[in-house]
């Protein structure tokens, strides 16, 4: 099974301006990937999806809460082929450890021996956590493993992290909405927002 290149994917558009917020709330982040890019740009993965597994007998997509879950409700909906679903929550360790040390706080309930796993992801920023998560689940015997991210936000890369199936390329923003947070809002947003100020 091959993926598409990510050198098909779509670099992100300068941010638009913010649609009005409701009389005394806080400014809505600008706009800088709409919900019908979003739209278009997942059906396109999901596309390719069905076409590199279209052999596969078992396959499971895992998506990394909480960020994720917008993007592989609205994936898998648009896959043909049979999938499972599960998910899988870490947490960064605090001061004193090194990068890519994470504890488990939701571990998955399915096995992955002998599944192609295709990792379901809102963002690749730094890429200690997707990296430790890859090579965990390749341990656990997973006959592929591959990822699928919305966002890579490459000039934050620490460690390599090859993403087969990538949505958007965007700039070094703090970015939210569809499924991204700040403080645990704005992930209901259609939209991906850049906070002008945080």
């Amino acid at each position: 099974m091959s993926a598409e290149k990510p050198s098909d994917t779509v670099t992100a558009p300068a941010p638009a301006p913010a649609p009005a917020a409701p009389a005394g709330a806080p400014p809505a982040p600008s706009v800088l990937i709409d919900a019908e890019s979003i739209e278009r740009r997942v059906a396109e993965l999901a596309a390719q999806i069905d076409r590199d597994y279209a052999q596969s007998d078992r396959l499971i997509c895992v998506g990394v809460l909480k960020g994720s879950v917008f993007f592989l409700v609205d994936l898998v909906k648009r896959l043909q082929l049979p999938v499972a679903i599960d998910f899988f929550q870490t947490a960064s360790y605090g001061g004193g450890t090194s990068p890519g040390e994470v504890r488990i706080r939701k571990d998955l309930d399915l096995p992955v021996r002998g599944a192609d796993v295709l990792l379901v992801e809102d963002i690749v920023d730094t890429g200690y956590t997707l990296r430790t998560i890859l090579d965990l689940l390749r341990w656990r015997g997973a006959r592929s493993v591959k990822l699928c991210a919305l966002l890579d936000k490459a000039a934050a890369r620490q460690v390599e992290v090859p993403i087969d199936y990538l949505g958007f390329t965007i700039a070094d923003l703090f970015v939210v909405g569809y499924g991204l947070d700040y403080a645990e809002r704005y992930r209901n947003l259609p939209y991906i927002g850049v906070m002008e100020s945080t």
